[in-house]
């Protein structure tokens, strides 16, 4: 089930994205503004199964990205993933937005997950990451 985080999830979410061994944010302090202002906003979701937080997903309305998706290891290949993907995308689109974009790592299991649900690749960059674009 899918539903809109709040600030009391935080703590979920923030042990999955600490978890993850791709993608490692080297500050994590970083984005701690941004979530803040996604989560205050409703551009903020969590996937609950058996009650448990199994993932979450957020989608940026100012400019047409997809801030983050992460799934819980132990809860990989659920559905979570795909159907945390399909409600960002439709919060952009619901804000006007005619196509998302979003960066990952490059050789990671998320960059196979983007490529495999449609995702076009637009660029690369020397740190190593790799941006997506999808037109709705």
């Amino acid at each position: 089930m899918i539903r809109t985080a709040t600030r009391s999830d935080l703590p979920r979410i923030t042990e999955i994205r600490m978890a993850v061994t791709e993608n490692v944010l080297s500050n994590p302090a970083k984005i701690v503004d941004a979530v803040e202002y996604l989560i205050d906003r409703d551009g903020f979701w969590v996937f609950e199964i058996d009650g448990v937080i199994a993932g979450f997903s957020s989608a940026d309305p100012r400019d047409g990205s997809i801030f983050a998706l992460f799934v819980d290891k132990a809860f990989e290949g659920r559905g979570a993933g795909q159907a945390l993907l399909a409600r960002a995308c439709k919060a952009l689109r619901d804000a006007g937005h005619r196509r998302a974009w979003l960066n990952t790592g490059i050789g990671t299991r998320a960059e196979r997950f983007y490529r495999e649900n449609g995702w076009t690749e637009i660029d690369r960059t020397d740190t190593n990451e790799i941006t997506f674009n999808r037109v709705f």
